[in-house]
């Protein structure tokens, strides 16, 4: 069984999202190890990117914020395998089409491999498309996760049926941010998944709040955020792991497990 299947295999995941190299990759280093002693089951890391088509403004800007700061996609494997010393909590790459294509798709998902990751996560990547990274993760043990939204409706029991490690269920239409009110069906966006596949659905944009996430938690097998943790590095930067940690804490508490 791989990291992430036995994570499910154990419960309910809180999985949050941090963006590589804010404020900088030493920072980055040592939160990693800090939130998985905090209580993150999974852990998703986003390469900056001038361009993320599916962030708001808060992800957006902590992209700009480590690339100013030098962050490369080669600097951030060589973090990966400092922190693969320190942590073996299961890690998965956020990214886009570009990036990967401009390292090249090949070199890009062995060098994951050799570092010490888990997983994929391709937002502008259309499931018709899969194929064009599919048989490359599946060489190197990487997990490719499918993404579904509240638009996906007939495509949900075609992209279930053939998903890997957990479904990332996208709550809202739009890009990523805090929200206030999340109106979607989950529950019934999550049975369609179940009809053809028991794998985990894991909910993600717009969840910020131990509230959002109890209720949250009662309907799927994991709780994504990005946004409200990205804005806690933004206010603290390099004194950021304390109170990041805090709301780990916090967020994972109020799972229904």
């Amino acid at each position: 069984m791989n990291r992430i299947s036995q994570v499910f295999a154990n419960g309910k995941a809180f999985i949050p999202f941090i963006t590589a190299g804010d404020p900088d990759l030493s920072i980055t280093e040592q939160l990693v190890p800090a939130m998985a002693e905090a209580g993150a089951d999974i852990i998703e890391i986003g390469i900056p990117f001038s361009d993320p088509v599916a962030e708001g403004s808060v992800i957006q800007e902590a992209d700009q914020r480590a690339l100013l700061m030098g962050t490369t996609t080669d600097k951030i494997f060589e973090s990966i395998k400092r922190i693969r010393e320190k942590t073996d909590v299961p890690l998965a790459f956020m990214t886009y089409m570009n990036p990967v294509f401009v390292y090249g798709s090949q070199r890009f998902i062995e060098k994951m491999a050799e570092c010490g990751m888990d997983a994929l996560i391709v937002p502008d990547l259309p499931y018709e498309e899969k194929d064009e990274l599919l048989p490359i993760c599946h060489k190197y043990k990487i997990q490719l996760i499918s993404l579904i939204a509240p638009t996906s409706s007939d495509r949900i029991h075609t992209i279930a049926a053939e998903a890997e490690g957990f479904v990332y269920c996208v709550s809202s239409m739009g890009v990523t941010g805090v929200r206030n009110e999340i109106t979607t069906d989950i529950g019934e966006m999550v049975s369609c998944v179940k009809e053809v596949s028991d794998i985990p659905c894991a909910i993600g944009f717009g969840i910020s709040t131990p509230e959002q996430a109890k209720e949250l938690s009662q309907k799927a097998d994991g709780i994504i955020v990005g946004s409200a943790i990205v804005k806690i590095a933004a206010k603290y930067g390099h004194e950021c792991i304390p109170p990041i940690c805090d709301y780990i804490r916090n967020m994972k508490a109020a799972i229904v497990r």
